[in-house]
């Protein structure tokens, strides 16, 4: 249960372990966060007396949805609260910010649940000493302001798919705070505080370094660091920035893949423009990608990252329902899977204990590509580096962290690939030498299974953990292997694959659809649609010099190189976006509706103009492979 207490916060005493709070008394803590910054000292020594501390174990209910008003004002001292409206989660606070407020000033019961995302403590501030503090207009205009920025969206605001296409640049709010590395960490602040900033600039004589609202809370207050401390002693070098002709969908992408929140944005002759934070870029329903990741990093056991994966498919929901296109949703949806797998390689390791020989997992697939969907299996390969012991061992040793994450997998209800793709599979779980083996035999006779399989893990994979033992990484040792390639040899074997399935559609009358079983009558979208223009672009994508991108990319990069025609390629491009499109679609009804999602859909039930413009679609890929059969002469019997 939530518990009251009243002295010293739990932990500030010497030695009470790495989860204690600092030691830092209650006035202080205050003064250092918005709006207690701009009361003065009696007042605040006033406000300290009696405030609370209130200690709340991890997934406890703090105050519950529709309770109250609730009669205090609560600040986060240590640990994080979940912000939780009709069971979902909104928001996540940190150390100093306010919760209960709206319901406290306006006497409405609570409008969400408050909840202990982990160990957490509160300061409880009454509500009758904090509200004679509102008549101050400064304290007032940040509560109003915390009020209007919670967790409930703007109607009148663009939903994140016409955020997603602005470029980045259109998106700064103000000009860039900047300071010099020896300036005071207390200046610095002061200067944030007054130009309403939550990151400041540093310049050093290597690029630019940052400084966030969040490091001044974990970096400064939390780890009792001096104020007086130069800027540079708590920044991040070198910030991560991007180009002011980004799109905002690109960059958000890029946030979430990187765990940032605040990206420095650079004119082309590398001026600093301004700096956009993740609030810019989306609204509540894309905040949830960044919520889901932070629940995935907490997650302490295979059972409580399967309880945080079960927002995977409501994520994915939500933002189809907020008009993120489909491409957008498969990118966002990989990347928080590739932080799925990646904790539960974590755990796995943890339990199994430091492996024998440093290793890299990787990812294949369409979740390499980042395009995974609802239906999608994960494929998955392991390499691990030659270190003097025996193959046999180490392979015992991978074998048993590779179940435990097949089991984690299905525990939180992801299919491992149904075909055998994976790293719980000795073809796709090896050493750095025996994968070298396998290229050399695609070399000497590329029709062997084996020497198949390799072709996958050169074309289509990414690496999502490295062991990160000092040496070689096992990534770059592995990629060395594609040298013993001859790369006529390997685009010849994939323009093969391109063409082994054919678009389900004769030229003359309507759409090939199942002739028996469970799905008799439908249309596979992805045998049928989209591996077509996946393989296409694999093998147009390898001649532009491109291993593994997405279906996209690599057909944008084939025009350039000049592998594809720019017809086809757009052909190709607009093909892939409207069939993904639709297969969300029916796969988030499929979702709504409880059902298992699947790539079947029943012609009939389009309308006109969508069913007229898939059988377009399939034609036009049909005319791309047959153009191709006939260009290389392949031997392949087309039409």
């Amino acid at each position: 249960m939530t518990v009251p207490i009243s002295g010293p916060l739990p932990g500030s005493e010497p030695g009470s372990g790495p989860a204690a709070a600092p030691e830092m008394n209650t006035a202080d803590f205050l003064r250092s966060r918005p709006p207690f910054d701009v009361v003065g000292t009696d007042e605040l020594a006033r406000v300290a007396a009696v405030t609370e501390t209130e200690v709340s174990p991890r997934g406890k209910t703090i105050f519950p949805q529709g309770a109250g008003p609730v009669e205090s004002l609560r600040m986060v001292r240590t640990g994080s609260v979940e912000v939780v409206a009709d069971g979902r989660v909104l928001d996540l606070l940190g150390p100093g910010e306010l919760f209960g407020q709206v319901s406290m000033i306006s006497g409405l019961p609570t409008g969400f649940e408050a909840r202990a995302a982990e160990d957490t403590v509160c300061y409880r501030i009454p509500a009758d000493v904090v509200r004679p503090l509102l008549s101050r207009p400064d304290v007032l205009r940040f509560v109003v302001r915390s009020i209007v920025s919670g967790p409930i969206p703007a109607i009148s605001a663009p939903g994140p798919a016409d955020l997603a296409q602005r470029q980045v640049a259109a998106l700064i709010r103000t000009p860039p705070l900047l300071c010099s590395a020896s300036e005071p960490i207390r200046e610095a602040a002061q200067r944030m505080t007054a130009g309403g900033a939550s990151a400041v600039l540093v310049r050093t004589g290597r690029g630019l370094g940052i400084v966030t609202d969040r490091d001044f809370r974990s970096r400064v207050v939390a780890a009792g660091v001096s104020p007086d401390v130069p800027i540079s002693g708590i920044m991040t070098e070198p910030a991560y920035t991007v180009t002011a002709d980004r799109l905002a969908g690109e960059v958000l992408l890029d946030m979430l893949e990187r765990n940032v929140h605040h990206v420095p944005v650079l004119s082309a002759g590398g001026e600093v423009l301004g700096v956009v934070d993740d609030g810019d870029l989306m609204s509540a329903q894309a905040r949830q990608p960044f919520l889901l990741r932070r629940a995935i990093a907490l997650a302490g056991s295979p059972a409580e990252l399967a309880a945080a994966s079960a927002e995977l498919d409501p994520m994915t929901v939500a933002l189809s329902d907020a008009r993120v296109t489909a491409g957008q949703v498969a990118a966002v949806r990989s990347v928080v899977l590739d932080a799925l797998i990646r904790r539960l390689v974590e755990l796995a390791v943890a339990a199994e204990g430091d492996p024998p020989a440093p290793f890299t997992w990787f990812v294949l697939g369409s979740t390499a590509r980042r395009e995974t969907v609802p239906s999608s299996d994960v494929e998955s390969a392991l390499a691990w580096q030659d270190a003097g012991v025996p193959d046999a061992e180490a392979g015992a040793a991978m074998a048993r962290v590779a179940r435990a994450v097949e089991d984690g997998l299905r525990a939180c209800g992801l299919r491992p690939d149904s075909h055998g793709a994976s790293a719980a599979n000795p073809l796709f779980a090896r050493s750095v030498t025996s994968w070298r083996a396998v290229a050399q035999r695609l070399s000497e006779d590329p029709t062997q299974q084996q020497a198949l399989i390799f072709v996958s893990l050169v074309t289509d994979s990414r690496p999502v953990w490295d062991s990160g033992r000092p040496g070689t990484p096992v990534a770059e040792a592995l990629w060395a292997a594609r040298g013993q390639l001859d790369e006529s040899d390997l685009r010849r074997l994939l323009a093969r694959f391109a063409l082994s399935f054919r678009p389900p559609t004769g030229f003359w009358r309507d759409f090939v659809v199942e002739h028996s079983g469970e799905h008799r009558g439908q249309l596979d979208l992805k045998h049928g649609g989209l591996i077509p223009i996946v393989d296409l672009a694999r093998w147009a994508g390898m001649g532009a010099g491109v291993a593994c991108a997405s279906t996209p990319e690599r057909l944008r990069a084939a025009e350039a190189a000049g592998t594809l025609e720019g017809p086809d390629a757009s052909t190709l491009t607009e093909a892939f976006g409207f069939i993904s499109s639709l297969r969300l679609d029916h796969q988030v009804e499929q979702l709504r509706g409880g059902q298992t999602p699947d790539d079947f859909i029943d012609p009939r039930q389009l309308n006109p103009l969508a069913r007229s413009y898939l059988r377009e679609a399939f034609r036009a890929v049909a005319s791309v492979q047959a153009g191709l059969a006939n260009e290389l002469s392949l031997g392949v019997r087309w039409g």
